[in-house]
């Protein structure tokens, strides 16, 4: 069992015994959709153990019945998904890529290409289950995001309190919000005064006081002192509710941005076939012999296969993938790394971003007359906090520690909702609150501490910058040829504090999260392909709108990881420019194996055309270009193709 005591909104904590899982926290576990649960990811696995077990046998000299069954296995259990998609594409009269693939690799068998037929199978079946996952994935997180509002609140009626559904609640109810619990709906505090951590919809890194008058929304979760709430927004149209329709609308809208050879699959598959038949059927119809026009047909459909142009496409993409997966970046996609090296424009978000959502002491200001030193007002303001575990009072007395400063134990330990808390110090009564708004400046908190009534002193505490940020800020300035944009939803003054240290002139404040997404939607509309970054909840629907999302890994929330296209895993702003950079050069390498794939085709197809080329002569011209640009596009693999993306001032 645990004792929560808030302060300024956040918990302190006396643990008495080991508390159980959260029923909550059990189902969102349930809820998360596993690899193996999809059929994709089955078949893809099936064909892919098929394919390895298979090349052993063929490498291990097996008798060829063996190999050729698992090979076999795994035509079947990856195939049959593409070619029966592709037969359902022929029915509606169009033609594409899959069912050409699925073609290309019965061909390659048909003339004793098994392995390469089966690669193909490979990894059109694994593209297939990666895009079944992170679709899934993605339901799940959306779902997930409802749990963060309660499903019952405490309703006040005339003859006391019942606990209702939050689904059954109307504008002009009357909640009752306790200590600790999250708050039913959108409304109005009528009474009371407590501390809300509202960063999941705001995303501000302190817990706000909300007096009478004061809006507060579903989700969010009160601190110390019950509130009266007037629902005044139908639950249907929480703010909560609104990120859900925001991610899944936006998910759905974003314009589809595929691969190369996707765009041009349509064209491609039908002039491969069209062709074909015209190789096959006009020698037949000038007296040609069936064999020979057959095999020229078959020579050509191989020569003509798109093996290459899909290596020239995959292998550097992926290659960019798993460097910047090395170094702390996770692409969720050859699609989402193509993204992040298209992007022209960037948005950022504050607090979790550019900032690491951590309050720090900036200042330690004794009064006049006080008698008391920086240390000694310091150590003072640390021994009343030490029992807090409210993320200010934790910085107050990390400040402390780091020099070393005593602290004096803490008796009558007491906490007021919204004004701080109070303890008795060396028999000196010391209050430690935060102090007018007026007395704020430059986006700090100040904190104002007292000792026996009277005024000794202020601290001053901010969001604490992270490491490299100004570094990040212009290099993603130099990618893109314009400074990126500050999208927060914290106070003006704290953005204000954090653009002037990185650099940003545009800062937009205060906003909810349909704003970020409206914020990202008019760049767009402007002709900007935008990269944002971000890591909370209110986040989520600017990261799915955007052109190419990125998430920080380690205070992120679950929705924002999972709608994010890369999550930069430990949290290293200088990472995002590497990607970008490293994705553009993963881009430049798909040109150049798209000019020798398309220049080994056209080789060899005017060869087969106009004079005669052998099969085995075409097979072998046609996997020699295929290794070829697999060769080239391993090149990403290397140190130094990430390194030339970094910062300058974030090399090791």
């Amino acid at each position: 069992m645990t004792l929560h005591v808030f302060l300024y909104g956040g918990p302190v904590s006396v643990t008495l015994a080991p508390a159980s899982p959260s029923p909550a926290g059990i189902e969102a576990a349930r809820r998360r959709t596993r690899v193996l649960a999809l059929p994709e990811a089955r078949w893809a696995l099936a064909a892919l153990v098929a394919f390895l077990a298979g090349l052993a046998a063929d490498l291990g000299g097996a008798p060829p019945w063996i190999s050729g069954t698992l090979y076999a296995v795994a035509y079947a259990s990856g195939g049959w998904e593409p070619a029966l998609e592709g037969l359902r594409a022929l029915r509606e009269k169009t033609l594409d890529v899959d069912l050409l693939m699925i073609v290309a690799a019965l061909g390659a068998a048909a003339i004793g290409q098994v392995l390469d037929g089966a690669l193909l199978i490979v990894i059109f079946a694994t593209s297939g289950a990666l895009e079944a996952l992170a679709t899934a994935r993605t339901a799940d997180s959306v779902r997930g995001l409802l749990d963060l509002a309660p499903t019952t609140a405490t309703r006040v009626t005339e003859g006391g309190e019942e606990t209702v559904s939050t689904a059954e609640l109307t504008v002009g109810d009357v909640l009752l919000v306790r200590p600790g619990e999250r708050i039913g709906a959108d409304g109005a505090v009528l009474d009371g005064v407590g501390e809300v951590d509202q960063a999941t919809i705001t995303g501000e890194s302190l817990p706000v006081v909300k007096r009478p008058g004061d809006e507060v929304f579903a989700g969010t979760l009160n601190g110390t002192g019950a509130l009266r709430v007037r629902v005044e927004r139908d639950p249907k149209d929480s703010v909560i509710a609104r990120i859900v329709a925001l991610v899944e609308e936006a998910s759905r809208t974003k314009a589809p941005t595929q691969l190369f050879i996707e765009k041009i699959e349509q064209r491609y598959a039908v002039g491969v076939v069209v062709a074909t038949l015209a190789v096959f059927g006009v020698p037949l119809a000038f007296g040609e012999d069936l064999t020979d026009a057959l095999l020229r047909a078959m020579t050509f459909m191989i020569v003509a296969s798109p093996c290459a142009v899909v290596l020239a496409t995959m292998p550097p993409l992926l290659s960019a993938i798993a460097n910047a997966g090395r170094h702390g970046v996770l692409v969720k996609s050859a699609v989402a790394m193509e993204r992040l090296g298209e992007i022209d424009a960037t948005a950022l978000d504050k607090t979790g971003t550019l900032t690491e959502g951590t309050p720090e002491v900036t200042a330690v200001r004794p009064l006049p007359g006080s008698g008391l030193d920086e240390d000694a007002l310091l150590a003072l303001a640390a021994s009343a906090e030490h029992p807090s575990e409210h993320p200010l009072a934790r910085a107050v007395v990390a400040a402390a520690r780091a020099r070393d400063l005593p602290l004096a134990p803490a008796a009558d330990f007491t906490a007021l909702p919204g004004r701080g808390v109070t303890a008795t110090v060396d028999g000196r009564v010391v209050t430690v609150g935060r102090a007018e708004p007026a007395e704020a400046a430059g986006g700090a908190t100040v904190v104002r501490v007292t000792r026996d009534g009277t005024p000794v002193g202020t601290l001053a505490l901010t969001d604490r910058l992270r490491t490299g940020a100004p570094a990040a800020t212009a290099a993603l300035t130099a990618l893109t040829g314009t400074a990126p944009v500050l999208l927060t939803g914290d106070n003006a003054h704290a953005a204000t504090r954090v653009a002037d240290a990185t650099g940003l002139t545009d800062v937009r404040a205060g906003l909810l999260p349909e704003d970020k997404v409206n914020a990202v939607r008019d760049l767009q509309t402007a002709g900007r392909k935008v990269l944002f970054v971000g890591d909370g909840v209110n986040d989520a629907p600017a990261l799915a709108a955007a052109h190419a999302g990125v998430a920080m890994g380690r205070a992120g929330s679950d929705l924002a990881l999972e709608t994010a296209d890369a999550v930069v895993v430990r949290d290293e702003l200088a990472a995002v420019p590497a990607v970008v950079r490293l994705s553009r050069t993963a881009r430049r390498l798909v040109l150049q194996n798209l000019v020798i794939a398309g220049t080994a085709i056209t080789g060899l197809v005017l060869w087969d055309l106009i004079g005669h080329l052998p099969l085995p002569l075409g097979v072998a011209g046609h996997e020699g270009s295929t290794v070829l640009v697999g060769l080239n596009g391993l090149r990403l693999l290397r140190e130094s193709a990430w390194r030339s993306g970094q910062p300058q001032d974030a090399r090791g």
